[in-house]
Formats: C-alpha cells, structure tokens, sequence
C-alpha cells in the first residue's frame, strides 16, 4: 500500500526542479499522501497509484489532490513488467515533459488552463501544443499571413490544416501495396495506396489500387502472419472503381502498439490469390499532413512484376513549389558491393512532353526520393490540378525499371462539408439562419457543390466561394454560386479549379459565405473541412438535414447551426450523424469551446421523444435499435424532426426536419425470411381489428391473431408460440433422436445435427462466404459467417455470451448483435438452470421417484441417471467428477436410459511430443523454448488418459 507515497515522493522532485538552463535552487518537496489506499485491482495486471487502478500501458497526469491538483507536465505510465514468477505486472514510471515544450514563435505567449506548454494566444486550445515532425527539409510549413487581418473581422472560426494535424487524438498511416513480398507468393503488377487514420480505437481506411480485379477482403496481420482483422469488401460500400472504404472498429490495445511500432501488415485478398495478392507494411510518414496530391506508380512493362510506387505530393505555402516524396518497391536488386547505389530520373510529363526532369542516388537501404520543382507555370498549376501531369521514375544501369502513374487530387472516403451559421461569419450574426454544405472533388479537377440554405432574415443575395480575408472589406472570392442558387438550394460545378485552389480546398484553407439583404458582407459562413469516413452511407447518397435556430418552435435567434445524416438499415435501426457549428466560441472564454448538450428525435408536440445521444464536441453520432412504432409512422409521414438543446437553450437549440419513408414495425422487429416460410405465419391482420378480436392474444407488446404461431423475441431459435382463444402457449422446440453417435450443435439450429453433416454444410456455407464476399468476419472468434447467419458470439476472454445474438448482414459485411431479451417471470424465486444461461426460470417441481419410474418404464425412450442427476433422451452435458469439478473435455449423452461418455477426439499434432503445449481439451505445437519450460514443469494430469 506504500507504493503510491513512494512514487509520489519519488515524483515531485522531478516535476518541481526547474527545467534546464533555469534558476538552480531547487524548491520544497510538498508533503502530499493519498487521501486512501490504491484500489484493488481483483487479480489484474497493473499499477495501484494514487488511489486508482492503472491498466498495463495506461498514461495519466498524476492528480496531487487540493489545493495542487493535476500536475499536467508530469506524465506516468504503467510499464508491463513480470515478477519472480513470471506473472504479468506493472511499475509506475513518470517523467516531466516540461522540457519537451516547443519554441514559440511569438513574443507573449499564454498559459492555457489545463495545459504544460504555453502556446501563441491565437492558437486553439483544443489542440495539443505538441507540433508536427517536419516533413522533410525541402517541405514547408503552412504560415497563415494575417498580419493585416481587421481586428473585426471574425476569424476564430478558422483551423488550419497543421493546426488539425498537430491533434493527438489522431493519427495517419500509409502503406504501399505491391507483390513479391515474400518469395513463395504469386507475383503480380498489380500496386495500392492505402491511406488510415486511427482516431481513439477505431482505425478508418481508403485504399486506391490498379491493375488489379476486385478485392474480396482487406486483411491485417501480424509479423508472424497471424490475421487480426478481415474486413469484407462489398460492391454496395464502394464509392468509386479502385476505392475500397473501411472501418476497423475496437483495435486491442497490442494492435494499436503493433500499428504505432510500424510492426502491422495490410493485404488485398483476391479470389484467385486468398492468401493476398498485394501486401506491404503499414507505416508514419511525415508527409501526410501536408499532401494534397498523390499518385500510383505502376511499371511500364508488365512483365515487371512486384514492381510500384506511390508519389504524395503538396505545394509550398505561398510559392507555386511542388514538393514531393516517392515511395517505391521493385525498382533495385539487392545491393553489391560493387554498385551500393543506382542512378534514379524522375520526370513530369504533359501529353507525353518532359516538362521537369531531376536525378539522384538511391540505395536499398534508402529507396525513398524527396524533390522541390519550383516556379511551377499558370499552366503547369491548371494541368496539375485537372489530373493531366504524369510522373515517371526509371533506374539506369544494368537493370533498367520504370514506373509511371498520373498526379490527381489526394483521393479519401473522407466527405468535404460545410455547417454555416451566424456565429463564424465575418461580422458574427444571431438570426438563426443555416448553411448546409456537401462537395465532391473529382479526378479531372471538378468541383461539385451543394449548398442549402434556411432561415436567413432577409432574401440572399450571395453564396460565393472565399478564402480567408486578408484586410477589412476586401473579401476574396474565388468563385460565385449566386447564379445556381434556386429555393433555397445552389447545386452545380466549378470547372476551374487551379492547383492552389485545389490545395487549400483540401488543407481546409476555404469557406463559403452566404450574403442577404440585411447582411451584405455575409449572415452564415462557414469553414469546408474534410469529415472523416464513419461507414454511414447516407452520406454519400443523400444532403444532410439543415438545422436551425428558426426551425425551432418558437424560433430562436441564435449564431449556432448544424446538419445532419439520418438513415434507417434493414433492420429498422436508426442510424444518425449530426454536425454543429458556432456554438460556445467566444474570443475572450477560448476554453468553453465546445458543444454542451444533447440530441433529441422526436415529432412536432413532443408527445413521442427519444434521446439520441449527449455529446460534447461539435459531432456526435450513434445507432437506436429500439424506435416504436409512433416514432417510425412519424419518420415516414416527415412529421419527425431532430433537434440539438444546449445548458441555454434547453428547449432547443436548432432543429431539422426528418422524412424516412419505411415500413418498419416497433423495434424492428420481423421474422427472417426463412423463419416465416417455416411457421407459415397468416398474413398479419389490421392491428385495430386484432384489438376488437375477442380470440385474440396480446403478447410482447403486440396482438397475435387465433391459431398464430410465431417464434418468441425472449428465444428465437430453440421456442414456438401459438395464440389459442386468447391464450399463449410457448414451448420449447423438441428435437427428434440422431442415428449417429457424433452429434453437434450449429449456432444458428436449435437442434443437433451429426458431425458428417454438420461439416459439409458449415464448409459450403463458409466457401460461398469467402467466395462471393457476402458474408461477415467476426473479430471475436475470428471466423467468417454466412450473410443471414444468427449465432452467440464468442468474445475472449470471456468465451461464448448468451446474452447476445449477432447477425451476419450479407448486403454490407457488417456484423450486427443484440442483446437478448428474458422473459417475465411469474414465480417469485426465478433460477439460473446453468451458469452459462442468460436468463433465470421458474423452478421445474421436483419429480417424485415414482414418477421417474413411470417415466423408466413408458414406452416412450427412457431417462438416464447420471449421478444424482437425471437427463431426458437424446440431451448432452459435461459430467461433474468429485474434487475435479465439471470434465469439459468428455462429453456425455443420453440413449434411450443409457449413458454413454467421450473425450473429445484431437487431431494428431505434426510436432514432437515434447513440444506440445496443453490447452483446454487438445494440444498444440509450442516453441521449442516453451517446449524445454514445459518438460521441468509437467506433472500426471488427471483424467489425461
């Protein structure tokens, strides 16, 4: 219990000192203690500190308590380590990071609240202190020249790209994908880019590939090659050809250190080559932040296989410079010692003409290549950004290799948005109005915009494309939307775009602003900035829903507005993506930058309301499974409606209007195809009728018709009901005797089937799963299912969960669970028959033994005594041996009043006996040093033989 004292003490005099190069005399230790013991941490690995429980690899800013608080330039961390006997433990290191502060490029800087470093009183206080690597020497930072920016001018609603990539709530990865990795794969000339970002646990990616056919899977592996993570590529989830777009959801924590270590590898699966046509290492790269070009190098032979390159290129702040860094594979033999480098040209084409060319030296060891082509022409910056400029790159010598690819705008899955409002226009406004933007930048350099507009006080007179104003009353428009602009909506093309122009669209160096009447020099305005990819497709097919202030009943005059995406999936579930802007900014309180309140949906009257989400930040989003049946009818009519309160407006804040055709039940709540072919279900009746029906039943929330029969939501897989003259009878599925001895249970059968059978029908349904790509990867148990396949997950280390179902929804590859829904008891001492069970049940009455004799001697099959226990015919379990406790590894079954047992049968290991290692049943090949470990330690294990 002393540990936390110790290292308190151990801690101060390191964040007390002054930092080099400061004052030398050292200040007083501070007699701080916790105010309580270290919590426990119940057997788990880990760091007792300060009266918390640390998890192994977990960071924090020691908290001293009042009156010192949290010391935010003191970081500990609780370092893995392992104890005389080899157990998993913590220790708790710290070190002060008051040194690490960089050096600020103005005169008074400022101390925010909660902060280490000082920072320039311009910056945002959301965003760490901690700047970017340069990207190489040639690069250059992106310095905003606002010296003679208006000190009325509003400004603050202005981020920069640097600004966003200094924000260590996230981070971006590349890897260039090739063949001819490893020696004993295919080789092919196919080549990819694939471009992450890991925000929290989720890591989000974009893959271009080319020349190569359609992927089935994107997998990631370990360096031992071991998969991680599949994620199924469907056609209906692809935004263009040669894109993929995903989601690896929930990283563990070893694979977030493995991806942040540069140890994770990323395959494209083809169904000609499943163990990956193309692969290569995900990486950091100190380019991406800035690049806003790129292109894929393919070899000009064909017949060089495993040979590519991927180009990220961006240009200098106000210079037409064009910086680029090349990535290449397969261009050099191993090295000799004759010959350690080879002579590399890059050029840069138009219509097969050399504008640009340069040389180096490159090495094995260093194949990367960085250049500057400077005072790039008008014309060179039109063709940059149209996508008509080529780059090449060949090697000379001996072995002469070339790869070549066109220079198009940086491809994402990201979307470019915009939420105007009143609150980040030039001169703020408070009428309630909003702007809703959504562009699209294609390959040939066209700018695709739509912008809706709603609640303005006056008529617009304006909606322009703007850069940021560099003096008062001097806008700069780069291009006017006005002439598009009909009912509330300008929708159309900007077909001149340049390749500055191109570059600050995607560095978010750009705006749109919305004049009217009563305000000329703008009413909303706001900041275009990429929104990162979420897997909601309703962004990409649908304009999100405006909201407003006056959209509110009664309006209000606010300088906050938002937009957001709303769909309802298959399974009736709502899913929902909602964006604010203007709200809590204020130039003199920085810090309360930030969205305090919640979503609400709901119809006009508030008489049906249901809570999304509360979320601080200016984005939230989020799924409800369980929506009545009011809400949905409300959905479809377009009498619902979304809403955003804040602590101010508590009423509302802003407001849309939502239409979601459907014909969604409560909930969701529908058979499976199959299940209704099955039960054979009447067609369903008017529900007011049903209610006038005096046979009829009402159950689960819902009338049944007479002589129904459905499959219960408490057990939709193993229980039938049927509505009996206002009665409902639900009993349990009984399952005919097997004439094989090797019976197993499916995950989505209630009843056994035999091993032979089993196997056959799980291979076919999981070949066509891989096959045609519908179908799920399920990183819990890492295995693949079938589209339509219902199952109880297994999720280590916790093992099989009854209390969920999972579904495998084929038309998107996404795995979908539920939790499972108990029944309501009439007893007053429900039981839980088995640990494992989900749900508790009435106690069965005991039997009396005279009735077990009559049930022995029925002509129906007969029970077995197993101990003191009895089981029904056909029914399995796992014997109970005193002092050993349940033999998971035998099972046993009943056959017509006799019992038989068997261990489970393991399949023959191809390593030597003393190179096995024990798992729960069977035994699998360990390392050879684990093997040597094993044999000191081994004893006679019980029921081993």
């Amino acid at each position: 219990m002393a540990a936390a004292p110790l290292l308190l003490a151990a801690l101060l005099p390191l964040a007390l000192c002054p930092a080099p190069g400061g004052a030398s005399r050292p200040k007083p230790l501070l007699p701080i203690q916790p105010e309580k013991d270290p919590l426990p941490s119940k057997g788990a690995a880990g760091c007792s500190f300060g009266g918390r429980f640390y998890a192994l690899e977990d960071t924090w800013h020691p908290d001293l308590g009042e009156p010192f608080g949290v010391m935010h330039c003191v970081v500990c961390y609780c370092e893995p380590q392992r104890n005389r006997r080899g157990k998993p433990t913590g220790k708790v290191s710290c070190k002060n990071i008051k040194h690490d502060c960089p050096t600020l490029p103005c005169s008074e800087s400022v101390l925010l609240p909660g902060h280490c470093c000082k920072t320039c009183p311009k910056a945002s206080p959301s965003i760490p202190e901690k700047r970017p690597e340069p990207i190489l020497d040639s690069f250059e930072y992106f310095q905003d020249k606002e010296d003679d920016l208006h000190k009325s001018y509003n400004d603050r609603s202005y981020l920069s790209s640097e600004d966003l990539a200094r924000d260590d709530s996230r981070t971006d990865f590349v890897a260039l994908l090739t063949s001819g990795v490893e020696p004993w794969l295919p080789l092919s000339s196919a080549v990819a880019k694939a471009r992450f970002t890991l925000v929290r646990s989720y890591l989000l990616f974009s893959i271009n590939y080319e020349r190569l056919g359609r992927p089935s899977r994107v997998r990631f592996t370990d360096p031992d090659g071991n998969v991680l993570f599949e994620h199924p590529v469907q056609k209906s989830v692809s935004l263009q050809d040669g894109m993929i777009c995903g989601m690896w959801r929930n990283l563990h924590k070893p694979s977030i250190r493995l991806l942040k270590a540069e140890q994770l590898r990323i395959s494209l699966v083809t169904k000609s080559q499943p163990a990956g046509e193309i692969q290569g290492p995900v990486i950091k790269h100190r380019a991406l932040f800035a690049e806003t070009f790129s292109a894929i190098l393919t070899s000009v032979d064909p017949t060089h296989m495993g040979t590519g390159g991927i180009a990220m290129l961006t240009l200098s702040d106000t210079e037409n410079n064009l910086h680029f860094i090349l990535m290449a594979k397969g261009l050099l033999e191993p090295a000799d010692k004759e010959f350690p480098w080879v002579s590399l040209r890059v050029r840069i084409l138009h219509q097969n003409r050399v504008l640009r060319e340069v040389r180096a030296n490159i090495t094995m060891q260093d194949p990367d290549f960085a250049e500057v082509l400077s005072d790039l022409s008008s014309r060179e910056m039109l063709w940059l950004a149209q996508g008509q400029l080529k780059i090449t790159a060949e090697t000379e010598g001996r072995r002469r290799r070339q790869i070549a690819g066109y220079i198009t705008a940086r491809k994402s899955c990201d979307t470019l948005q915009s939420v105007l409002c009143g609150g980040d226009a030039l001169m703020p406004t408070k009428t309630g109005a909003v702007g809703s933007a959504k562009l699209a930048l294609h390959e040939n350099g066209t700018l695709e915009y739509q912008v809706q507009v709603a609640g303005t006080a006056s008529e617009v007179i304006s909606v322009t494309l703007e850069t940021k104003p560099r003096r008062k009353n001097k806008r700069n428009i780069l291009f006017d939307m006005t002439p598009s602009y009909r009912e509330g909506l300008a929708s159309g093309t900007w077909q001149h775009m340049n390749a500055r122009d191109t570059h600050m669209l995607l560095q978010s160096e750009l705006f749109l602003n919305v004049a009217t009447k009563d305000f000329e020099e703008g009413e909303v305005r706001g900041q275009i900035s990429s929104l990162l990819y979420s897997g909601l497709l309703a962004r990409y097919t649908e304009l999100p829903i405006p909201l407003a202030g006056q959209l509110v009943s009664p309006p209000v005059r606010t300088g906050s507005a938002g937009h957001a995406w709303v769909s309802l999936d298959e399974h009736c579930h709502l899913h929902y993506e909602i964006v604010v802007g203007g709200l809590g900014k204020s130039d003199d309180v920085a810090i309360s930058a930030h969205l305090h309140g919640v979503a609400e949906l709901g119809e006009r009257g508030h008489e049906h309301a249901r809570l999304l989400k509360g979320f601080y930040g200016t984005e939230a989003q989020g799924v409800v499974k369980d929506l009545d049946a009011e809400l949905l009818r409300h959905l479809a009519q377009g009498t619902a409606f979304l809403q955003v309160s804040t602590k101010v407006n508590p009423r509302g804040e802003m407001r849309g209007r939502v239409h979601i055709p459907n014909q969604c039940e409560s909930g969701g709540v529908r058979l499976a195809p199959e299940e209704d072919e099955l039960l054979e279900e009447p067609k369903p009746k008017d529900p007011e009728q049903l209610k006038k029906d005096p046979n009829s039943c009402f159950f689960e929330g819902q009338h049944r018709a007479h002589g129904s029969r459905w499959a219960p939501a408490y057990d939709r897989k193993c229980s039938l009901c049927s509505c009996q003259k206002r009665t409902v009878i639900c009993d349990p599925i009984l399952c005919q005797p097997l004439n094989c001895t090797q019976q197993v249970h499916l995950e989505d059968r209630c009843c056994p089937v035999c091993e032979e059978r089993k196997a056959s029908q799980e291979e076919l349904r999981a070949e066509k799963a891989r096959d045609s790509s519908e179908g799920c990867y399920f990183d819990g148990d890492k295995t693949w299912r079938g589209a339509g396949t219902r199952w109880h997950p297994v999720v280590p280390p916790f093992g099989l969960i009854k209390c969920a179902i999972c579904t495998c929804k084929g038309a998107t590859g996404e795995v979908h669970c539920e939790k499972v829904q108990c029944p309501r008891l009439t007893c007053s001492n429900p039981v839980r028959v088995s640990p494992s069970d989900c749900c508790k049940q009435c106690p069965a009455p005991e039997k009396s033994p005279p009735e077990l004799s009559d049930m022995m001697q029925a002509d129906g099959p007969r029970a077995c005594r197993f101990g003191r226990q009895w089981y029904m015919n056909n029914e399995s379990w796992h014997p109970t041996v005193p002092p050993f406790g349940e033999m998971k590894c035998i099972t046993c079954w009943c056959v017509s009043g006799e019992t038989h047992c068997q261990r489970q049968e393991c399949s023959p290991a191809s390593c030597s006996s003393h190179a096995k290692k024990e798992s729960r049943c069977c035994a699998r090949c360990r390392a050879p040093e684990e093997a040597q470990e094993k044999l000191r330690a081994d004893a006679p294990e019980a029921w081993s033989r």
